[in-house]
């Protein structure tokens, strides 16, 4: 379902997606006047709750012998296979946000730390993005190996390209997010004067639709807990 903002109306997943993984569906989430800024208490205390939430799932076990055996996390690892990845290598992001739960997970700032203690929480990967960086509507695709995928190494900037085939989120200028959930782009990486922002929340068989609505509310809430103000829309993409 949509609630009419004209971003979320564009979004799309293309069918050669949807072929890979027909149990798919991303919840998007639009946030706008949101309130920018680095780690505070209140985020702080979002990411201790998720933190204990998954510790209690954890019951004692060690993360890398939980993790695979979680259904989702399961799904995800196998999603990553059907296009070619090593998700040894390249983790789902949900993977390797709860990997790093035992040592106590980052602390970024306001509008990060709120949708990783979602994604932790709720066991799902969770992206957040600046959408007035956007140039056009967000598109999951299969691509062609030619879209532009600005990131960095070493602390210099790098262009680089996906694999023929691999699933990347995009927009008109090139690749926002390579590898499903696995690395966002520098363009439109949320930033310190963010004050407008697109979330997705990617969801496959495991989690069902009573789940992921579930996920998206916790983080309408977690938003509006940092940011009181924002105005808040969202759509269900499936199949």
């Amino acid at each position: 379902m949509s609630d009419g903002h004209p971003v979320l109306e564009r979004a799309g997943i293309d069918p050669a997606v949807l072929t890979l993984r027909p149990d798919y569906r991303a919840l998007l989430i639009v946030a706008e006047d949101l309130r920018p800024g680095p780690s505070d208490e209140v985020s702080d205390r979002l990411l201790a709750a998720a933190e204990a939430t998954a510790r209690d799932r954890l019951a004692g076990q060690p993360v890398a012998e939980h993790l695979p055996q979680h259904p989702h996390v399961m799904q995800w690892r196998a999603a990553f296979r059907e296009f070619g990845a090593k998700p040894q290598r390249t983790r789902p992001s949900v993977e390797a946000l709860l990997r790093r739960v035992p040592d106590g997970m980052p602390r970024v700032d306001r509008l990060t730390d709120a949708y990783n203690a979602v994604s932790v929480a709720h066991v799902l990967p969770v992206g957040g993005e600046d959408l007035d960086r956007y140039v056009g509507p967000p598109r999951l695709v299969r691509a062609d190996g030619g879209e532009d995928f600005d990131t960095s190494a070493g602390g210099e900037p790098v262009l680089e390209h996906p694999e023929p085939g691999e699933v990347v989120w995009r927009d008109d200028a090139g690749v926002t997010c390579r590898r499903w959930n696995w690395r966002q782009c520098t363009r439109t990486r949320l930033t310190g004067s963010t004050r407008n922002a697109i979330f997705i929340l990617d969801a496959l068989g495991a989690l069902d639709d009573t789940a992921l609505t579930a996920a998206g509310q916790a983080l309408v809430d977690a938003l509006r807990a940092t940011s009181p103000a924002a105005r808040i829309s969202h759509r269900l993409l499936a199949g």
